[in-house]
């Protein structure tokens, strides 16, 4: 294994202890499975601000954490538009597919779609499912190696395996229970790391925040709202306008939150449908939160870059963990990066959690009935739970 010469004891210290607490307490969860209904859906008894923080988590993957910071160094606060539709969707999805989802019990999202349209229909969505999120989060694991080559000075492709396998331990140890409460801690530790980055960043920055706000408002990078809707020559070449927001935002978040097995396994965990609603609403309060925060870490950057006159690097997308790993004190470096890691294996377990649910409650389990939850439980986690 490659040595990278910015390497720190404490900071690897802090790493390997989140990597094994973070696994050791997902994986105790698993003394509270009776049945299937507690294992693919915590046995409905998660708390919604627990729900709620666990959506959130769920689409909040490195590649949100490294690549937000990137669009307002680079832009202003005109991503925040899109989150505007974000909330548009949750209201319809309110309206009109939770009450759809509660009636009866159902296990994934397909099983509505068996109901309305056939078995056929089902088993063709459920596919579809199980290919698009197997290459999304490819990709997503694959932006891990981005954290690590700055830690190591390298791509290291063992690190990125350890983390997979540490959280395929506890996300089939544990089931649903063990993926909503890792999920709180994992978002509360990243949330955290980039608040302690934003105050590092503005301790770092000569004339604190009244010179960031005169030196970035100056330059545009406050900006949220442009309502602009003429067909101009620059129609396709604005990133962002709130109109292309609310309805991109709206469509985007109506299908990853009300039809995609990863969003609607956290719906049907609640314990009714308007438990189900209120975490859902909640979580784009927490969403908005989120987003501000990081890029406003981002403008943060831009000023330090423009005032120490350093050369934004090719890749920006390096810039906030880079930073970090290089400005931060041994120990709270380490606490940081394990924050964006965090985000990784939260993000990861629940793509782990989802797709294993659709194929046994979707395949398996349909083919083989009547299948009782024990056989469909060790099904589901190869022998690992029951």
């Amino acid at each position: 294994m490659l040595r990278s010469a910015n390497m720190r004891p404490l900071d690897f210290g802090v790493i390997l202890a989140y990597l094994a607490g973070i696994t050791w307490f997902g994986a105790r969860f698993r003394k509270h499975h009776k049945d299937l209904r507690d294992y693919l859906l915590g046995g409905r008894a998660a708390p919604w601000w627990a729900i709620s923080l666990s959506i959130v988590s769920a689409e909040t993957s490195t590649l949100t954490i490294v690549g937000t910071p990137a669009l307002s160094f680079t832009g202003n606060l005109g991503f925040l538009q899109l989150v505007f539709g974000y909330l548009l969707a949750r209201i319809v999805i309110s309206a009109v597919l939770l009450p759809q989802y509660f009636r009866g019990e159902m296990f994934t999202a397909y099983e509505l779609m068996r109901r309305r349209f056939g078995e056929a229909v089902r088993k063709l969505t459920a596919s579809i499912f199980l290919v698009t999120r197997a290459l999304a989060e490819g990709v997503r694991v694959f932006a891990i190696s981005l954290v690590v080559s700055i830690v190591l000075g390298t791509n290291e492709i063992w690190s990125i395996v350890v983390i997979v396998l540490l959280t395929l331990i506890y996300t089939f140890e544990g089931g649903m229970t063990a993926v909503i409460w890792t999920d709180v801690v994992q978002m509360s530790l990243y949330v955290a790391g980039a608040a302690v980055s934003f105050f590092v960043i503005l301790h770092h920055i000569p004339g604190g925040w009244a010179h960031v706000w005169a030196v970035a408002g100056g330059a545009g990078k406050f900006q949220v709202f442009d309502f602009r809707f003429a067909l101009d020559t620059q129609f396709f070449s604005r990133s962002y306008t709130f109109w292309a927001g609310l309805a991109g935002g709206c469509f985007l978040t109506t299908a990853s939150h009300g039809t995609d097995q990863l969003m609607v396994q956290r719906l049907l965990s609640a314990r009714d449908e308007r438990q189900s609603r209120t975490a859902l609403l909640a979580s784009w309060a927490v969403i908005l939160v989120q987003f501000s925060l990081f890029l406003l870490i981002g403008i943060l950057l831009f000023v330090y870059y423009r005032d120490a006159r350093l050369p934004a690097p090719s890749d920006t997308d390096r810039i906030y963990p880079e930073f970090l790993w290089r400005n931060l004190p041994p120990g709270i470096a380490g606490l940081t990066i394990a924050a964006i890691l965090a985000a990784a294996m939260a993000n990861l377990s629940a793509a782990l959690n989802s797709l294993a649910s659709t194929t046994v409650v979707d395949f398996l389990r349909a083919r083989s009935r009547p299948a009782s939850d024990v056989h469909s439980m060790r099904a589901w986690s190869g022998g690992w739970c029951c």
